[in-house]
């Protein structure tokens, strides 16, 4: 059994046995807030100014949201956790940009709200865009912020698809996921068991 096999195998078995929360889609909806890079102006699509996400947090602290962790809303939807309260909302952040460091952290900081950074650890330390380790590490020391997997160098798999065979592709993803999993529990420590696939997939 290959690899893609045996994860679609466990995604189905954990939906047919995981017990389901009562709740409708009406009803309860956690709002996910991803943020990719911040800057004093916007240079691109994936830009926000940091004056609009420091007044994002405000928003959110001044009428009654509760920020909470992506891994809590993650235990509710797997039965291990009770519902969030109402008006919570998720924030994740993805690519481990530089920005992250030197324009999120003081707000994120100054709110105490739980952030999940999903990084690809090829970038970390390399790539002058991205955070560097010891970066990471400090954002890991403040409590608030979790550091996940976002593959190991950020692939688009749909195009991969299409080049590589079915076995190729099979052990393709397998190391994607398994060094950037690896990578990042020997730099930072914790538990690495949560991904946020490439291009949304």
């Amino acid at each position: 059994m290959t690899f893609t096999q045996l994860f679609r195998l466990l995604l189905v078995a954990a939906l047919l046995v995981a017990p389901l929360p009562a709740f409708s889609a009406e009803s309860f909806r956690v709002p996910i807030l991803l943020y990719h890079r911040m800057g004093p102006t916007v240079a691109d699509g994936m830009t926000m100014t940091t004056a609009v996400f420091e007044s994002q947090m405000k928003y959110l602290h001044d009428n009654g949201y509760k920020v909470i962790a992506l891994r809590q809303l993650v235990d509710y939807y797997r039965g291990k956790a009770p519902a969030p309260a109402p008006k919570s909302v998720v924030i994740v952040e993805d690519d481990a940009h530089k920005s992250v460091y030197s324009d999120m952290l003081p707000v994120i900081r100054r709110y105490r709200y739980p952030v999940t950074v999903f990084c690809y650890p090829s970038a970390i330390s390399n790539a002058k865009y991205a955070m560097t380790w010891d970066q990471l590490r400090e954002l890991k020391k403040t409590g608030l912020f979790d550091v996940q997997s976002h593959t190991y160098w950020h692939p688009n798999f749909k195009k991969e698809r299409k080049k590589l065979t079915p076995q190729a592709l099979d052990t393709f993803v397998t190391t994607q996921l398994r060094k950037s999993k690896a990578k990042l529990e020997k730099e930072l420590g914790g538990k690495v068991d949560l991904l946020a696939w490439p291009f949304g997939i």
